[in-house]
Formats: structure tokens, sequence, C-alpha cells
């Protein structure tokens, strides 16, 4: 395979895995406070924290609420990074499977 079709393979590849900064903004709209933006972008760790966090502010009234609104709002500026970051990952996964097909594991 032509360093042309290894790349080309890599690009597709990332292409079909590509998250929607659209998607992820209506998902953070209205499901931001429990963490569904950051399930959607891959982030399962710390959108668990954000549940967990959502669930005792029932039990301790609002403290953990006042975190995850300005967690939320920070989030508004951080999905586009955390987006591009999902992207290189993939590419990074996508280069890796490319080069064992090619025998040569050593990218």
């Amino acid at each position: 395979m032509s360093s042309l079709q290894s790349e080309m393979l890599v690009e597709q590849k990332v292409a079909n895995a590509r998250k929607s900064t659209g998607a992820a903004y209506v998902i953070w709209f209205f499901f931001g406070i429990l963490g569904g933006h950051r399930f959607y972008l891959g982030r399962n760790g710390s959108a668990c924290v954000m549940l967990v966090l959502w669930l005792i502010g029932w039990v301790t009234f609002l403290i953990p609420w006042i975190a995850i609104g300005i967690w939320c709002l920070v989030d508004a500026f951080l999905i586009p990074g955390m987006i591009q970051e999902h992207q290189d990952k993939v590419r990074q996964q996508a280069r890796l499977e490319v080069a064992v097909l090619q025998g040569n594991p050593s990218l």
C-alpha cells in the first residue's frame, strides 16, 4: 500500500469517527449539568463525576450544583479543544493500525 493510500485510509477513519461540534453544544445545553456532552466526547470519567455531583446536589442542597454550573460554563469554551483531541487520538490510532497492516509497527 502506498503512503498516499495509507494517509487516505487514516483520514477516512478520522472522518468516520468525527464528533459534531453542533451536536456537542446541543447536548451541553440540555444535558450539560449531567455530563452528557462529556459522555458524547468520550470523557466518561469526568462525565461520571459530573453526574455523581449532580445526584449529590439533591442531598446536600445545591452546593455541588454551583461547582457543576461553573464546570459547565468552562466546558462551553473547552468543547472545540476536546473535539480536536478526540480527532488526534483517532488519527494516531488509525496510523498505528495502518502501520500494523503494512507490517511496520514502529510508527
